[in-house]
């Protein structure tokens, strides 16, 4: 690749996580490694264990976040904010509003890197997942050089990363929710506390399953570690919890008679999107987010490789079910269909729905065929109630069916809508549209990035993802609260 000299960075950037913007002068002597990433985009997020390895064996990297925006809401401040304090992100960010950056370096997908060396010329460019192995040869060997030349600063930087006071609150970024209706009980995947709650309908804490400490690792419920945990599917039946531990590339199963967490599924390596894939439990996996029961089997929405996949819980086979792996909105038969980002999945006990999160698009699955009930392509979306195929959602994460409705978890609108099966109507269920946090009259409260939900009980609880807390919606007086959660 030729080389380019890095430019100054512009003055009017607006930069995250340093306490003032950083010039070429401040990076003189380090190896820099420029990420462009969205946060929209999972894939983005999932390369974040691969980051934090590459920091802690190179006290001489400083990473910069380049956060280049591919819809309207990825352009407000307070949502970049909100995604970096999500995911994690102690190092700089800038905002690269106009594709700067993005342009600059001929930048083609998210996430993609460039890596700079110490005197400021660009050495690499990748795309994709699994950066470690490609990026660790490459540094040790800039990083010899440069250190021969006695040019190399190895002190490693420091940074003022934001702080989130949500923090120390019961609940941290959760991701889905599911019920337990025989034992009148609501699972919750408090995420950025990589843990499970087993709460009461009034939010008494009855067990906490995971340690709370990020991990990976078998065990009792106090032993037990999670990444980032997603999606929940309860057997009643057995008293079992299945577990998306979407960081991890796992899936879990959590015996509530036992008290114990086991891994069923992965090897904690991610697999790769279009690889020939599928197996038994040695398999890699990426990227799960979402899990559904129906009959003897376990679907899974497998956000990383872009596919439907299905276990069997009796072998513990697993493998792709529907789905090329391209990132499309393609449908037809199962071996042809293509998703763009399956992060929600549910079903009416023959169907399954599916939130296509990247496509904007609510899809189906029947008798072999993917077929879309909402949703256009890829750069297709909005806020439209009307006839399911003319309706616009954006970005759904999370979907859940009862009563002849799928129910959404509309994210990037901020709330809930429904999906008549029958009739086809999309209508807004409650929300306003604006991000925020207000109980009330559901046409006028305020959700902020619902990612998950359930019906129980003649109610609705929904996991507010961006407000750190469950919400309840209530369909006979179409109003909000807010579930307090307590021990």
């Amino acid at each position: 690749m030729e080389q380019i000299s890095l430019f100054e960075f512009p003055a009017d950037l607006e930069w995250f996580n340093t306490d003032r913007p950083l010039s070429m002068q401040d990076l003189a002597g380090k190896i820099v490694l420029l990420d462009f990433w969205t946060f929209c985009c999972v894939s983005c997020m999932q390369v974040m264990p691969d980051i934090t390895r590459l920091v802690e064996k190179y006290p001489e990297l400083v990473v910069i976040g380049v956060h280049s925006p591919r819809y309207e809401l990825e352009r407000v401040t307070g949502n970049i904010r909100e995604a970096i304090l999500h995911t994690g992100f102690e190092h700089p960010v800038i905002v690269d509003r106009d594709l700067t950056f993005w342009r600059r370096f001929g930048i083609r997908s998210w996430p993609s890197f460039v890596l700079i060396d110490p005197e400021g010329a660009v050495v690499g460019k990748i795309e994709g997942e699994g950066i470690y192995e490609r990026l660790d040869p490459m540094i040790a060997k800039i990083s010899r050089t440069y250190e021969g030349r006695g040019t190399l600063k190895k002190e490693r930087m420091a940074f003022g990363f934001i702080r989130d006071t949500a923090r120390g609150g019961m609940l941290y970024y959760p991701g889905k929710i599911e019920a337990d209706y025989g034992g009148e009980r609501l699972f919750i995947s408090d995420s950025n506390h990589h843990r499970i709650l087993l709460v009461r309908p009034d939010g008494k804490i009855l067990e906490a399953i995971g340690s709370g400490k990020p991990g990976r690792r078998d065990g009792s419920f106090e032993e037990a570690a999670f990444y980032m945990p997603q999606g929940l599917a309860y057997d009643g039946r057995e008293s079992v919890l299945y577990v998306a531990d979407t960081g991890n590339h796992l899936i879990r199963r959590v015996s509530l008679r036992e008290r114990t967490v086991e891994t069923i599924a992965g090897t904690g390596l991610e697999a790769m999107p279009g690889r020939d894939i599928g197996g038994d439990t040695d398999v890699a996996l990426s990227s799960p987010r979402d899990l559904v029961l129906l009959g003897e089997d376990l679907w899974i929405a497998m956000a990383g490789t872009r596919q439907i996949w299905r276990m069997d819980l009796a072998t513990h086979e697993v493998r792709p079910y529907a789905g090329t792996g391209a990132a499309a909105l393609i449908d037809g038969p199962l071996e042809e269909a293509a998703f763009a980002e399956p992060t929600g999945i549910t079903t009416d006990g023959e169907v399954l729905y599916v939130a296509d999160s990247d496509a904007s698009a609510i899809r189906q699955i029947c008798r072999g065929m993917v077929t879309t009930r909402i949703g256009h392509g890829l750069t297709d979306f909005g806020d439209l109630d009307t006839i399911a195929r003319m309706a616009r959602v954006h970005h759904p994460l999370g979907v859940t069916f009862a009563d002849g409705r799928i129910y959404i978890a509309d994210t990037g609108n901020h709330k809930i809508k429904w999906l008549d099966v029958a009739t086809d109507w999309v209508i807004s269920m409650a929300g306003n549209g604006r991000r925020g946090y207000r109980d009330g009259l559901a046409g006028d409260g305020m959700l902020s990035e619902p990612g998950g939900l359930v019906a129980f009980g003649g109610l609705f609880y929904i996991a507010d993802t961006g407000n750190h807390a469950i919400r309840v919606y209530d369909p006979v007086r179409h109003l909000i609260s807010t579930l307090a959660i307590w021990k």
